[in-house]
């Protein structure tokens, strides 16, 4: 493990600096299931919690939905709603659809994801983290911000993950 950012070749001078957290965040919460299987996966310990399963599911939908809102300037279309709604909202709908898949089947999603958000990302120039955009509500945002967010959700949920996984191994 190294513990220098540094930036990534291929992107402009601050988003590869972005780029790179991302990607240490990433192999982080990768190194922390990579041994899980599907049962560890489902396990939900207390009503109303969340598997592990859906938390991998849960970073995945952010990541796609902050693609669609920097990207394309765009939320979800009702068809993608129906796809990723659940894996955003982490609610009883989560807790049933993200049953009894594997390990693979998140990461192929992950790294899908990934690969197409530091696609994007070569194409930007640093002065794109910084375009200034309104919330319908008018609160401003910047694309910055979003992947800030990213990284920031993707970590807290590891923290709920490792908790999980430390209960597992109690019982």
């Amino acid at each position: 493990m190294n513990y220098a950012i540094k930036p990534l070749e291929g992107f402009t001078e601050k988003i590869r600096e972005l780029a790179f957290m991302l990607e240490h965040s990433r192999s982080v919460t990768l190194n922390d299931v990579k041994e899980l299987q599907t049962s560890e996966l489902d396990f939900i310990e207390e009503a109303g919690g969340n598997s592990i399963g859906a938390l991998l599911a849960h970073i995945a939908a952010i990541e796609k939905v902050h693609q669609l809102i920097s990207f394309e300037d765009r939320d979800f279309t009702e068809e993608e709603w129906q796809q990723w709604g659940a894996a955003i909202e982490l609610g009883d709908e989560a807790r049933s659809e993200f049953k009894g898949r594997t390990l693979a089947d998140y990461l192929t999603g992950l790294e899908q994801l990934r690969s197409a958000t530091l696609d994007k990302l070569r194409t930007k120039e640093d002065s794109w983290l910084y375009e200034e955009r309104y919330w319908p509500n008018g609160v401003p945002y910047n694309n910055y911000y979003l992947w800030f967010h990213v990284m920031e959700d993707e970590i807290s949920h590891r923290g709920q993950i490792r908790a999980i996984k430390r209960r597992l191994r109690k019982g």
